[in-house]
């Protein structure tokens, strides 16, 4: 099956952009703070503290969107709840960031989020579908109907699935 394969690329690659984004602020954050230079009169030492956190708190997200799916890899299981929530945020997140990077960063940029989105929604699309049940070996391959779309045993169409059999009959 592709499931397994596609939550495991998921997981790594969420876990390496949680840490590619921690990193990226943390480093602007120092580099802001060895500049000591301020920006529209606010404090240097704010400006690196915050870089810095949002890029902890940006990059444990992200590691946290990974978790989730590297769950969803071990346990062979759909995402829910919680967990579906925050992978819908995430490919959000990711379509948002795609969106700005094309105009601030470049295309790579917007191709890599755009790659991660489709990855994303791969793994929700993948374990959302059911496997169909499978039909016993005598019925009919149309689904049990006639030719003509009827049922096949004369039953009025549209019956629920917890009508009972037609009784038999004796000739």
């Amino acid at each position: 099956m592709i499931r397994r394969p596609v939550a495991w690329v998921v997981a790594v690659v969420l876990f390496a952009e949680g840490l590619g984004i921690a990193a990226v602020q943390w480093f602007l954050g120092v580099v802001v703070d060895r500049q000591d230079m301020s920006l529209a009169g606010l404090d240097p030492d704010v400006m690196s503290m915050s870089s810095k956190i949002g890029g902890l708190v940006f990059g444990a997200y992200f590691a946290l969107c990974g978790l989730v799916a590297l769950l969803v890899a071990v346990r062979d299981r759909a995402p829910a709840g919680f967990g579906r929530m925050l992978l819908i945020s995430s490919a959000v997140v990711h379509g948002l960031l795609g969106a700005f990077a094309w105009g601030l960063v470049g295309w790579t940029a917007f191709l890599f989020m755009v790659v991660v989105l489709g990855l994303i929604v791969l793994l929700l699309m993948t374990y959302d579908a059911q496997a169909a049940p499978e039909e016993p070996a005598g019925a009919a391959p149309d689904g049990g109907k006639g030719g003509d779309g009827s049922p096949a045993d004369g039953a009025p169409a549209g019956g629920s699935p917890v009508t009972p059999p037609p009784a038999p009959t004796t000739p």
